[in-house]
């Protein structure tokens, strides 16, 4: 079982590129696992966590309702965004400036083999880079994702959840509201929930958050409930 986690910071990138670069790593860990079954080799996969902040963006899982994007065309040229529908689970989200989007591209064989402990361990590591905050957050009952006040009528949504997984490895993962414009999530129906709010560790905590230092918790948190060794790879040219 191979710990070592590739780590690599985008920036800030196209959704449709990131997509693209996101199925070409993907590809390339599958098909390292398809050559040791096929060969009868163990080669170790590769693992990758990637972070990324991506420009005004709308995205659709293969679970969602079309109509819970409540602008037509007009209406995304107009808030200068755009709109995808992907292979991710869930329904509508949000996606840019100011969010952390994260996107752990995993052979789960390395780890574990269980989605729902991984979605749960996920939320685990924005929970707990939430509580180096000061700030509690917890679960919703029946709902991905990390909520504040969950056990109350100010429920409210900071961070997304929806992947993919073929043959244990995993794609799409996280979006966490750091300094995130919360305006453009009245646009849609978030997650396909119609009665619960939106939040930001900005809004949270009244300022504006250093991104840099939420990366460094995260990552850490990330490391730590996986057992990961990170080890910072320079950005493959794509």
């Amino acid at each position: 079982m191979n710990k070592n986690v590739y780590f690599q910071d985008w920036g800030r990138v196209d959704y449709q590129e990131a997509w693209d670069r996101q199925e070409l790593i993907f590809a390339q860990v599958v098909q390292q696992k398809t050559g040791n079954r096929v060969n009868g080799t163990n080669h170790p996969t590769d693992n990758y966590l990637i972070f990324v902040e991506h420009p005004h963006v709308y995205t659709l899982g293969k679970s969602g309702k079309p109509e819970n994007l409540l602008l037509d065309e007009q209406g995304l040229h107009d808030k200068q965004a755009t709109y995808y529908k992907i292979n991710r689970g869930g329904d509508i989200t949000y996606h840019g400036p100011g969010q952390l989007v994260g996107y752990p591209i995993l052979d789960l064989d390395n780890f574990f083999t269980d989605i729902h402990l991984y979605m749960r361990t996920i939320e685990e590591a924005v929970i707990r880079t939430l509580a180096d905050y000061e700030i509690e957050a917890g679960r919703y009952p029946g709902y991905t994702g990390v909520w504040l006040d969950p056990d109350n009528e100010k429920a409210r949504k900071i961070c997304a959840i929806g992947v993919r997984a073929s043959r244990w490895v995993t794609m799409h993962g996280f979006a966490f509201n750091v300094n995130t414009d919360l305006n453009y999530f009245n646009h849609i129906v978030p997650c396909g929930i119609d009665d619960k709010a939106v939040a930001s560790l900005q809004g949270e905590l009244g300022r504006e958050v250093d991104m840099e230092e939420v990366k460094e918790h995260l990552k850490k948190h990330f490391a730590d409930l996986f057992k990961m060794n990170l080890i910072s790879a320079a950005l493959t040219a794509f």
